[in-house]
């Protein structure tokens, strides 16, 4: 493992960060086979912002699950770097994600019995950050997203904006080289969800990571520096 972490940290600007093959996807409902992935596949480079666009059902999120190492494909591969990981086993897959995934949800996923500055830590302590580090890292993110006076607030003292503002800390605690965000304003009213997603976009850009993020507004679609669509299961590049 430590020697697939090392190859990953080697990934430079441009260079491809994944690479996602002939993904399928078939779960079994009432004894019968459903199809939600049927191929295709995608690259995302370092640096490169790519929306996920189709219809309502046709596997987007699935495949956000797949390549964020959440869930297995089918069939398929999906390569990290060099490395496929879709053929790791849980704890592989666990210990590549918090290391090199940041995750963004339509709705914040807060846990709720935490402060703001708790949620941002969590991912540092689960890779066995030392706690001071922890805090002042958090502390740090919750002033880049404009929300460090939420601090020591638990997430219902605070507006939906704000919570969205704190998702967006978390999913940089670990420093990832990859973001993905599935509907990541979807939850907001549209002031609100064009501020958090100019914020997202604005820190991914000036990082340099690379970024793939579902969304039904071909507003934000169009800010992205190409998109990929899903039709009836198959992923299509553009």
């Amino acid at each position: 493992m430590a020697n697939i972490l090392n190859s990953l940290s080697r990934v430079g600007h441009r260079d491809i960060v994944m690479s996602v093959r002939d993904i399928k996807k078939t779960f079994m409902e009432g004894g019968q086979p459903l199809h939600v992935l049927s191929g295709g596949g995608f690259d995302l480079a370092a640096g490169e912002i790519v929306a996920m666009v189709g219809p309502s059902g046709s596997g987007k999120s699935t495949l956000l699950q797949c390549v964020g190492l959440l869930d297995k494909p089918t069939s398929g591969s999906i390569l990290i770097g060099s490395v496929p990981v879709h053929q790791m086993d849980e704890n592989e897959r666990t210990i590549i994600r918090r290391k090199k995934i940041g995750f963004v949800y339509q709705r914040h996923n807060l846990l709720s019995d935490f402060t703001a500055l708790e949620n941002v830590m969590m991912p540092m302590l689960a890779n066995s950050v030392d706690p001071d580090v922890a805090t002042a890292r958090a502390m740090k993110l919750l002033k880049a997203v404009n929300v460090d006076h939420r601090a020591l607030h638990l997430p219902g003292e605070m507006s939906g904006g704000e919570q969205q503002r704190v998702a967006v800390a978390r999913a940089l605690a670990n420093e990832p080289e990859i973001i993905l965000a599935d509907e990541p304003t979807g939850s907001l009213d549209p002031a609100h969800a064009m501020a958090v997603f100019d914020l997202l976009l604005d820190i991914v850009r000036r990082k340099k990571m690379a970024m793939l993020f579902v969304t039904h507004d071909m507003n934000l679609a169009a800010r992205a520096d190409r998109k990929i669509t899903i039709v009836k299961g198959v992923v299509n590049k553009l």
